[in-house]
């Protein structure tokens, strides 16, 4: 990604997906969490410009974990360091979180709610789906305190029948449809899979 707030986006990087450099200097930084050589490059352009909305361009970035726990234990970190989600929803197939780094690139931290593809791909023909293919928003403290108590992850990851919904019936504050104003609203790591939403 090209960035004018280079040294800003390498640290936020850093600290949300635990990155370490594979290479950094002032004006590139390759980004890695696990074995890759980098997940992440960023490069310096000084005098860069905010994207204006209305452009064309990727929706988000999803990064999944392994499970519930690291998932919420990621969002109890990063809340301890100020960076909050501007989303906090469960999908049906997922339970994801949306950030917005730096730049206001809308990343997503998720889980898989299904241990195969199959059972997913079954659960998206349901019914039940068709009526609300968005989700239902979630409090991810109040999951991790349910989950610390002992509530099974399958129990937490069962998205709730709240009737229909569509993008067309969400407004802007329950819904990323436009990226919120704020810039700033992970001890576990993504797994090494990286799905681009």
């Amino acid at each position: 990604m090209f960035t004018a707030r280079f040294a800003e986006m390498v640290s936020w990087y850093k600290t949300v997906l635990l990155m370490r450099a594979s290479h950094e200097d002032q004006s590139v930084a390759f980004l890695t969490y696990d074995d890759e050589h980098h997940r992440v490059a960023l490069v310096a352009m000084p005098g860069l410009k905010p994207r204006p909305k209305g452009l064309v361009g990727f929706h988000h970035v999803a990064f999944a974990y392994a499970s519930l726990h690291d998932l919420l234990a990621t969002h109890e970190r990063l809340a301890k360091n100020g960076i909050r989600p501007y989303w906090a929803i469960n999908h049906g197939p997922t339970t994801s979180l949306y950030f917005l780094d730096p730049d206001v690139n809308r990343i997503e931290l998720q889980i898989d709610n299904f241990d195969t593809a199959e059972e997913c791909i079954a659960y998206c023909a349901l019914p039940e789906f068709a009526e609300n293919p968005v989700g239902v928003e979630i409090d991810p403290e109040e999951l991790l305190r349910r989950l610390r108590a002992g509530e099974s992850e399958v129990t937490l990851k069962k998205r709730p029948n709240i009737g229909p919904r569509s993008l067309a019936t969400l407004t802007s504050s329950s819904a990323p449809l436009e990226a919120p104003g704020s810039r700033r609203t992970a001890s576990h790591r993504p797994r090494s899979r990286c799905a681009m939403g």
